[in-house]
C-alpha cells in the first residue's frame, strides 16, 4: 500500500534513504484531547495524551496558552494532504522540504502535536516569536515533549517550531 500511494504522488524510490529518516507506524489505541482550531476532534496515544494535558495545564497556570493543531494523522490523511499541493501545481520536491512522505509522518505514531497559540498565524516560523515557544523551549522537556524539526534538522525537513513530539 505505501509503495503504490508513494508511486501516485511521485515520490522518489529513495526518499528519506540518504537521512536515515524513521519510518512511523500508525497509532492503534487513540484517546481524543479536544478539538483543534477548526474544531476537529485531535487525537494522541494515551500516554501523550496524558503529557500533552499536563503540559497545557502547566502553561496555563504560567498564563501561556497553547492550542493543538494537529495531532496523529492517518498515513492516507497525509498522502491527502501531500496530493492538495500537487493538485495546486506545487512540486513533490518542494512539498517533501515542509511535509513528509506517507509513512514518516511523526503524526501517524500518535504522538506529535503542532502546536499554535493565540496572536500568531498557526503552522508559521511566526511562533518561534511567541510566549508558548519560549515556554516550550524552557518547560516541555518536564513532560517528554522536544521539538522534532530545529533549523538544520538531520533529516532536511524545514524548520518547524510548532512541531512538538513525546520523546521515546
Amino acid at each position: 500500500m505505501l509503495r503504490e500511494l508513494h508511486a501516485e504522488l511521485g515520490i522518489p524510490d529513495d526518499y528519506g534513504v540518504d537521512v536515515d529518516q524513521p519510518v512511523f507506524y500508525e497509532a492503534i489505541d487513540l484517546v481524543e484531547v479536544g478539538p483543534n482550531l477548526l474544531g476537529r476532534m485531535q487525537k494522541l496515544t494515551a500516554l501523550a495524551a496524558l503529557r500533552w494535558q499536563a503540559m497545557v495545564a502547566a502553561s496555563t497556570e504560567d498564563q501561556i496558552t497553547l492550542l493543538i493543531v494537529s495531532g496523529y494523522r492517518s498515513i492516507e490523511y497525509q498522502g491527502a494532504l501531500i496530493r492538495k499541493k500537487l493538485n495546486a501545481g506545487q512540486a513533490i520536491e518542494e512539498i517533501l522540504r515542509v511535509n513528509t512522505a506517507p509513512g514518516y509522518s511523526e503524526h501517524h505514531s500518535g504522538q506529535a502535536i503542532d502546536i499554535a497559540t493565540p496572536g500568531s498565524r498557526p503552522l508559521t516560523e511566526d511562533f518561534e516569536s511567541t510566549d508558548a515557544f519560549r515556554w516550550l523551549e524552557a518547560e516541555a522537556g518536564r513532560f517528554d515533549f522536544s521539538m522534532t524539526y530545529p533549523r538544520h534538522n538531520s533529516w532536511r525537513i524545514a524548520y518547524e517550531p510548532w512541531h512538538w513530539s513525546l520523546r521515546s
